[in-house]
């Protein structure tokens, strides 16, 4: 049995969320862009902790727009990696997606991100397109994603081969 929680995250895990980032991104996000995204009402930031209300551990962060998810960001402390939480959290964000009738889930992700680009593949998601100079960082290229959660016949949905 997996031990890990996942729940929303809420306006008093502002401190707790920017950690994760300023950890995770070379260029995080505020913490009022944060405190704005989780006012959103098509936003959700979920977090996920080794126990109830323990130390937040990684977290994903998503909008649900009709019938679509757009995969914002999934961020996992360095020393957690290599866990499977980034494989928990896109699990989790699926069946949301799914129980909320959504069709395909969209993203954008860094062309450098191998990791990233692994992951997603890993659950089927394939390449459509370039944002050439997305990353206002560095000016790097966002590889544009997508993954239908329509039954294609096979009956399953797509998971990583090892997600937990």
């Amino acid at each position: 049995m997996d031990a890990y929680t996942i729940e929303p995250l809420r306006a008093e895990d502002i401190d707790a969320l920017m950690g994760v980032a300023n950890a995770c991104f070379p260029v995080p996000w505020s913490a009022k862009t944060f405190t704005d995204e989780l006012s959103r009402a098509q936003a959700r930031i979920d977090g996920l902790r080794a126990t109830p209300g323990g130390p937040l551990l990684a977290f994903i962060d998503y909008w649900i727009v009709l019938d679509e998810i757009h995969l914002l960001n999934v961020a996992t402390l360095p020393d957690e990696r290599r866990k499977g939480h980034a494989r928990r959290l896109m699990n989790h964000m699926l069946r949301v997606a799914r129980g909320s009738g959504c069709r395909a889930v969209l993203l954008e992700v860094r062309r450098s991100n191998t990791a990233a680009l692994a992951l997603y593949q890993a659950y089927g998601f394939r390449s459509v397109g370039l944002r050439a100079g997305y990353y206002p960082d560095n000016g790097e290229d966002a590889v544009l994603m997508t993954l239908d959660l329509e039954p294609s016949g096979s009956g399953g949905s797509p998971h990583a081969p090892d997600a937990p």
